[in-house]
């Protein structure tokens, strides 16, 4: 799997992703304005395309969550990312890219070692993402209002992950 930054030459493809149902499941209220926002390429940001064999399966975003514009998580403390991520096609689900996905971006994330700590906030109905985000090592913060969505928060630790793997490398 390859991580690539998202352009302008993924408009039509990021749109037919947003209206697949199992999307618009874990984010019934973001309009992530795609013409406008790939244009951009703010400091704070990367948004990526996961491909596999040259072929786009699903996007991350990750923001510096202190620095980015709206002020989405409110107040931060300095040094954390937070991560959105999504698999495109219902065809590719289930086939552990997620996990692959996750993997790469919470070391995209750690590459930075001022970085302490990644934030992720599925609706608080998602149960499968919660699980998902557990398994890999998150810790739920707690409950949280964004805009519509009743999400759970949870937060990845670097001294967390980092002692994760080092186990598993055992």
């Amino acid at each position: 799997m390859k991580l690539r930054p998202a352009t302008l030459k993924d408009l039509d493809l990021l749109q037919r992703w947003d209206e697949q149902p199992h999307v618009i499941e874990s984010d019934p209220n973001d309009d992530w304005d795609w013409t406008n926002e790939l244009g951009l390429n703010p400091d704070w940001r990367e948004q990526l395309i996961a491909e596999v064999d040259g072929r786009p399966i699903g996007f991350i975003q990750i923001i510096d969550p202190r620095e980015e514009e709206t002020h989405y998580w409110g107040d931060c403390e300095p040094n954390l990312r937070a991560i959105d991520i999504w698999i495109g096609g219902e065809e590719d689900l289930g086939k552990g890219f997620g996990g692959e996905m996750m993997r790469q971006a919470i070391e995209r994330c750690f590459a930075n070692p001022n970085v302490t700590a990644i934030l992720i906030d599925p609706l608080e109905s998602n149960t499968d993402a919660r699980r998902f985000y557990e398994r890999i090592g998150f810790e739920e913060v707690g409950p949280r209002r964004f805009g519509e969505d009743d999400c759970m928060v949870y937060r990845l630790e670097r001294a967390g992950w980092l002692n994760s793997n080092s186990r598993k490398d055992d």
